[in-house]
C-alpha cells in the first residue's frame, strides 16, 4: 500500500495543482461548448459571489422544469445555471431589490432607471449595460436595456465577463450595442438530415420527428447562438427543395421557430426560386408575371400566419444550376423585388445571394459577381439585401476581399462568411478563421467608406438594413462541430458579427479560457495556437495567393493537377496556371483584368506585384519561377519554403498541446491530440503532393536541404474520395 501511495503522489500533487474546473471537467465531451460554467477557486467565487448572490428581475418567472417562454425568462434561467456552475450554489431570485443582487431592468420595467442618466437610448433595442452600481439604497450588478432581448444579451456578457476572470466585477461599467441589424446562420442542411458542406453529423433539425417532437439540442443550440447575439437561423440549405415552402413543412419550421423565439432568433427559409412552377401552381417562374407574384404573396401570408415573426428569404439563383430570374430574361434585381414585396407588408426581408458565375466559359470567374450586381446598384427593393462572400472565388483559405464591398452604395449588402471548412481540411484541421474574418473586414477597400467592416455597418445610403451571415459548422455531433476547435470559429462569426471591428485574438482568449481553461498558461498556449493555425494551412495548401488546388467535388485534398473537368473554371489548373514560364493566374491588365473592378487605390496596389502583398501574389499575377520575393529568394525556393512551413506549423501545435495536457481533461485532450497528428499527416501529405506536381511542371530541382516528396506523382493522383463527407 505504501508503494502504491508513493507511485501515486506525483499524480496526486498534479490534482492538486490544476484549476478546479480542469478536474470537474475530466469526462467533458464538448457539448457544453463555451458555455461550461465550470467551478471557479475560491477566491473569485467569494468576489463574484459579493456582486452575484441573487437575481431579481420583473415579470413572470418560466414554471419549474420548462423552458423559458420570454427572453428575461431565458436570461433568468442562464444567470441561474451560470452563476450556480460558476460559484458551486445557484443563486435564489429575490422579489425585491438587496445588496449583492444582479438587477435585470428595462424602464418599462422599472421606471426609476429613467432618472438614473444611464443613457439607455444610445443602446438601441438590443443593446445593454452592465455597471455596478447603487439601486434604491442597495449596492448591485445592474443589467439595463430597452428592451428584453437587450437584457438576456447583457445577461451572457455578464456571465462571459465573469467566466474568463472576475477582476474588475466590483467597478464595472460596460455598455455595448450590435453594429449590425442581421446576424445570421446559414445552414446549408438538406431536408433528409444529410448537410452540404457538413462535416459534423446530420442536421440537428430532425425534420422526419418535427413538429411533435422537438429535440432539446434545440434550445441548446439558442442558448448558444443568444450568447454570442445572432438573432437569425436559415434552416434549410440554399440548393433548396420546393417542399420546404409547403404546408407541412412550414408546420415543421413553425415549431423550431418557437423553440428559438424566447432568445431572440428569427427563422428564415431558402426558397427554390421556381418554387410555384415546380409545385404546379404557375405555368412558369417568370418573376413579372402576376400570377407568380400574387403565388409568393399569398405563400408569404401562409408562412407568417404560422410563424408570426419570420424573418424572410434566402435565394439562391441562376447559379450552380439553380433556377432564377435570367431564365426568363429578366435580372436579380427583378426576382429579388418580387419576393420582397410578397415579404414587405410583415416586415419581412430578402437576402439575394451574388455567388454566380455564367453557363458559358468565362475569361475570369472572379469577376462575374461583380459584373452582374455592380450595375443594379440602387435597383433593390428596400427591404432586399445582396449577400456577398468574402472573396470572389469561394471561401478559399485565403482571398482578397470583395470588390462588391463599397461598390454598391445605394444597395444594402451582407457579409457571407463560411464557418464550416469546406475548403480547409474540414472539422479535421485546426484552422482559427478569426483571423481570416478580421483579414477582410479589415480591408481598406479605398472608396471613401473606410474598411468593409467599417462598409458593412454603414449601410446603403438611406437605409438601415445591415447583416452578416454564416455558413454554419453544426451538426448532430456531441461536440457540435466535429472537432472542439471548431467550435471557435462559431464563437468568432457571433462575436465579430456583433462587432465587426473586435479583435480576433481577444475573441480566441475568450473563447479558450471559457471553453478549456480560464488557467493563464493554458489560455496563452491555445491562444498563440489558434492565432498561428489559418496561415499554417495557407502555408500548406495554397502558399502566395494560390487557390482552389483541392480535389474536385469533395474539395478534400491536393489536386492541382486536375485539368479534364467540363468546365475550365472547375479545373485547378484554371486557378495556378502553371507552366514552365511560372505560376500564377494573371489578374492585372495584361491579364484578365480583375483589378479594374477594385477602387483605383487598391487596383493599382494589385496591378503591380511589387505592391501587391506577397500573401496575394499569385492570385493577381503571373510570374516565372526566379522571380525575386522579398526575402531575396526566387519565388520557386519561396513557394518550397512556405510549404515546409506549414508542416512545421502543425508539428509546433501539436508540440504545444501536448504540453497542455495537465490543463486539460483527458477526453478532450485526446481528442485533439488525436486529430492533430492527422492533421501533421495531411499537412505533408499536401506538401509532398504539391511540390511532386509543381516540379513536374516547371522542370526545376529541389534546392539543396529540401526533402523531397515522399512517394511519385502518380501515387497522388491515384487517390481517390468518392465517400468524402459533406457533398451534400
Amino acid at each position: 500500500m505504501k508503494t502504491m501511495f508513493k507511485a501515486l503522489m506525483p499524480l496526486l500533487a498534479l490534482l492538486l495543482a490544476m484549476p478546479a474546473h480542469a478536474v470537474q471537467g475530466a469526462t467533458e465531451d464538448g457539448y457544453d461548448l463555451w458555455l461550461r460554467y465550470r467551478p471557479m477557486d475560491k477566491a473569485a467565487r467569494v468576489q463574484v459571489r459579493a456582486a452575484a448572490s441573487s437575481i431579481v428581475a420583473f415579470g413572470p418567472a418560466a414554471p419549474a422544469g420548462s423552458a423559458p417562454a420570454s427572453p428575461v425568462q431565458a436570461a433568468v434561467a442562464e444567470l441561474q445555471r451560470g452563476l450556480g456552475g460558476l460559484l458551486g450554489k445557484e443563486p435564489p431570485l429575490a422579489a425585491s431589490v438587496q445588496d449583492g443582487a444582479v438587477v435585470l431592468a428595462t424602464p418599462a420595467s422599472m421606471p426609476a432607471l429613467s432618472g438614473m442618466d444611464l443613457k439607455l437610448e444610445t443602446l438601441g433595442r438590443e443593446g445593454y449595460l452592465l455597471r455596478s452600481t447603487r439601486l434604491q439604497g442597495h449596492k448591485v450588478t445592474l443589467v439595463a436595456a430597452n428592451s428584453d432581448i437587450g437584457l438576456l444579451y447583457g445577461s451572457y456578457a455578464l456571465l462571459r465577463k465573469i467566466g474568463i476572470g472576475a477582476e474588475g466585477l466590483a467597478a464595472l461599467d460596460e455598455r455595448s450595442a450590435p453594429k449590425l441589424q442581421l446576424r445570421v446562420l446559414n445552414h446549408w442542411d438538406n431536408l433528409d438530415r444529410t448537410v452540404e458542406r457538413g462535416y459534423a453529423g446530420e442536421s440537428i433539425w430532425n425534420w422526419w420527428a418535427l413538429p411533435e417532437v422537438r429535440d432539446r439540442r434545440y434550445l441548446d443550440y439558442a442558448r448558444a447562438n443568444a450568447s454570442l447575439g445572432i438573432n437569425g437561423t436559415v434552416l434549410n440549405n440554399v440548393n433548396s427543395k420546393p417542399d420546404i415552402l409547403t404546408a407541412p413543412w412550414i408546420a415543421k419550421a413553425a415549431a423550431v421557430a418557437e423553440s428559438l423565439r424566447p432568445y431572440g432568433i428569427k427563422v428564415y427559409l431558402s426558397a427554390r426560386f421556381s418554387t410555384p412552377l415546380e409545385l404546379g401552381a404557375t405555368k412558369t417562374a417568370d418573376p413579372l408575371d402576376p400570377a407568380v407574384a400574387a403565388w409568393w404573396k399569398a405563400k408569404a401570408d401562409e408562412i407568417y400566419k404560422s410563424i408570426p415573426d419570420f424573418g424572410g428569404f434566402l435565394v439562391k439563383a441562376n447559379s450552380e444550376g439553380q433556377p432564377g430570374p435570367q431564365d426568363y430574361h429578366r435580372s436579380h434585381a427583378d426576382g429579388a423585388n418580387m419576393l420582397a414585396k410578397a415579404v414587405a407588408p410583415h416586415k419581412g426581408v430578402v437576402m439575394w445571394r451574388a455567388f454566380v458565375y455564367a453557363h458559358e466559359k468565362p475569361d475570369d470567374r472572379a469577376k462575374q459577381a461583380y459584373s452582374e450586381f455592380k450595375p443594379l446598384d440602387g435597383t433593390f427593393d428596400a427591404n432586399v439585401l445582396v449577400q456577398v462572400k468574402n472573396g470572389a472565388i469561394d471561401f478559399q483559405p485565403r482571398e482578397p476581399a470583395h470588390p462588391l464591398f463599397g461598390a454598391m452604395p445605394n444597395t444594402p449588402l451582407m457579409m457571407e462568411f463560411q464557418i464550416t471548412k469546406e475548403y480547409l481540411g474540414y472539422a479535421t484541421h485546426l484552422a482559427y478563421l478569426g483571423t481570416m474574418y478580421q483579414e477582410t473586414l479589415g480591408t481598406d477597400m479605398h472608396t471613401g467608406a473606410g474598411t468593409v467592416a467599417q462598409i458593412l455597418e454603414a449601410g446603403a445610403q438611406g437605409s438601415k438594413l445591415t447583416g452578416i451571415a454564416g455558413v454554419a459548422n453544426i451538426g448532430s455531433e456531441r461536440n457540435w462541430s466535429g472537432s472542439h476547435f471548431d467550435q471557435a470559429n462559431w464563437y468568432a462569426f457571433g462575436r465579430l458579427a456583433w462587432n465587426p471591428q473586435a479583435d480576433a485574438r481577444a475573441l480566441a482568449r475568450e473563447w479558450a479560457a471559457q471553453t478549456f481553461s480560464a488557467a493563464p498558461a493554458a489560455v496563452a498556449q491555445v491562444t498563440d495556437m489558434m492565432m498561428m493555425s489559418r496561415e499554417a494551412v495557407v502555408n500548406y495548401m495554397t502558399p502566395l495567393g494560390l487557390h482552389h488546388l483541392m480535389g474536385t467535388g469533395h474539395h478534400h485534398g491536393p489536386a492541382p493537377w486536375v485539368a479534364n473537368l467540363e468546365r475550365p473554371d472547375w479545373n485547378p489548373v484554371y486557378y495556378h496556371r502553371a507552366d514552365k514560364g511560372g505560376i500564377g493566374f494573371d489578374r492585372s491588365a495584361s491579364g484578365s483584368n480583375a483589378v479594374a473592378q477594385y477602387a483605383p487605390g487598391l487596383a493599382r496596389q494589385y496591378a503591380d506585384p511589387r505592391s501587391t502583398p506577397e500573401t496575394m501574389l499569385l492570385w493577381f499575377h503571373h510570374l516565372p519561377w526566379d522571380y525575386k520575393m522579398a526575402s531575396g529568394r526566387k519565388l520557386w525556393e519561396e513557394l518550397l519554403v512556405r510549404y515546409d512551413s506549414g508542416v512545421a506549423q502543425v508539428d509546433d501545435m501539436r508540440q504545444r498541446w501536448a504540453r497542455l495536457k495537465p490543463l486539460i481533461d483527458a477526453r478532450r485532450h485526446e481528442d485533439v491530440a488525436v486529430l492533430l497528428d492527422k492533421q501533421y499527416q495531411e499537412a505533408v501529405w499536401w506538401r509532398d503532393a504539391s511540390i511532386a506536381y509543381f516540379q513536374s511542371v516547371s522542370g526545376l530541382a529541389l534546392p539543396a536541404g529540401v526533402k523531397a516528396p515522399g512517394m511519385p506523382l502518380d501515387y497522388y493522383k491515384s487517390l481517390k474520395f468518392p465517400y468524402a463527407p459533406g457533398r451534400g
